[in-house]
């Protein structure tokens, strides 16, 4: 039995990608619709119907890594020609269908992957690599583009396997051509001929009307990126000796294995620096932190929530602590208030100053169950323990 096409049979190698494209494809929806439909009213519920999105996505990553290997076999190989050149309409019907479908394999499970690199949080992808994308941004707009195309197609590959099967049970039942055998068992049927061009021009037009709708419909977002970049710190105290001009505040978690990042946009910093320590230490610090700024991509909301910050009832957080020398630079430690509990922090940090000017970068590591954090998630493999802090800031020297 031969690997490759002949004009008028489908080879082994084209079968098989046709098949296990199929097999991935129909996996993928189902187990979106399925997730869809499946509630989030409780922590067990929502971990459930975050593992069911990730291995839809999963599938989806390789549904379009399959595909895209049998387009370029198909594209390298003969096609076999219409078994019935003479029904035209038929024949540029399904041809349609088929571009359609080459599209859709690829259109639908690329935008479902962009739009999963654009956010944080929800779902990761249950593979070593394909968390992130090259060139896609932590955007909001850009997710929504990419959700809306990836609805449109899903629609589209839908009606189009819809189509298709129709099609191929008409052949196999009312027809008895063979068409079906063609692909099942790789039975030479028809006569060579030419393949029309149109249905394929059709297809792409369809697809780029689609996704002009859809990118016009995305909401812009007036920041792109959902975990901001190093912004200017917006209330900065001057009670302290150095006042901050800009800075982050982020945070990292392991959610389903995968490393999800958020920030808080709004807090403060008194800051009390001498470079010269009196009584072993060098000053103090308060940092008053507005958790309703929390930002976690798509789970923002969810984070914000009585099982996690809880930011109804505590909507600010507050770290005190002394400067210390450290062996490596310097070391805050003192309390942090969270979620109505204090626990001791230490921050290890460096600083480098230049006139005026000190740059500060410092990281520590909390244990969310310290503070009451997602309680309901006992099971590390959910959602992780530790949690990584790290805060970047440049202040001045007050004058």
């Amino acid at each position: 039995m031969s690997a490759t096409n002949t004009a008028t049979s489908f080879g082994q190698v084209a079968r098989s990608l046709h098949w296990l494209t199929a097999l991935l494809i129909l996996s993928a929806i189902g187990l979106g619709l399925y997730a869809e439909g499946l509630p989030h009213d409780s922590s067990e519920a929502l971990a459930a119907k975050a593992e069911v999105f990730s291995i839809h996505k999963t599938i989806g990553m390789a549904a379009f890594l399959v595909a895209l290997v049998r387009i370029v076999w198909a594209l390298t190989q003969p096609k076999p020609a219409p078994i019935h050149p003479e029904r035209k309409a038929e024949t540029l019907l399904a041809e349609l269908i088929h571009w359609s479908l080459y599209i859709a394999m690829l259109v639908m499970p690329l935008s479902g992957w962009v739009h999963h690199a654009a956010v944080e949080g929800f779902a990761p992808i249950l593979w070593p690599f394909g968390q992130d994308l090259p060139f896609v941004p932590k955007s909001e707009t850009v997710a929504q583009a990419a959700s809306l195309i990836h609805l449109l197609s899903s629609k589209l590959l839908i009606g189009s396997i819809l189509l298709h099967v129709l099609g191929a049970l008409k052949h196999a039942i009312i027809d008895r051509d063979g068409t079906l055998a063609r692909m099942v068992s790789g039975r030479s049927v028809g006569r060579p001929g030419p393949h029309p061009v149109a249905p394929a021009l059709i297809a792409v037009a369809i697809y780029a009307a689609g996704a002009s709708v859809a990118l016009t419909l995305a909401p812009v977002s007036p920041e792109n990126a959902t975990v901001p970049a190093r912004t200017a710190a917006p209330s900065a105290s001057s009670a302290g000796n150095w006042q901050v001009q800009t800075g982050t505040l982020g945070f990292s978690v392991l959610q389903m294995g995968a490393d999800v990042g958020g920030s808080f946009a709004n807090w403060q910093a008194d800051i009390q620096f001498d470079e010269q320590p009196t009584n072993g230490s060098h000053g103090k610090v308060k940092v008053t932190i507005d958790t309703t700024s929390l930002s976690l991509g798509s789970v923002t909301e969810q984070a914000k929530g009585a099982d996690f910050f809880d930011t109804a009832n505590h909507a600010t957080a507050i770290f005190e602590a002394d400067i210390l020398p450290a062996a490596s630079g310097y070391e805050a430690r003192g309390t942090l208030a969270l979620r109505g509990q204090t626990q001791p922090v230490s921050l290890p940090f460096t600083l480098a100053i230049d006139g005026d000017i000190a740059t500060m970068t410092g990281s520590t590591t909390l244990d969310r169950r310290a503070f009451g954090i997602g309680a309901s998630y006992g099971d590390e493999a959910t959602v992780g323990f530790n949690v990584g802090v790290t805060v970047e800031l440049t202040a001045k020297r007050a004058q």
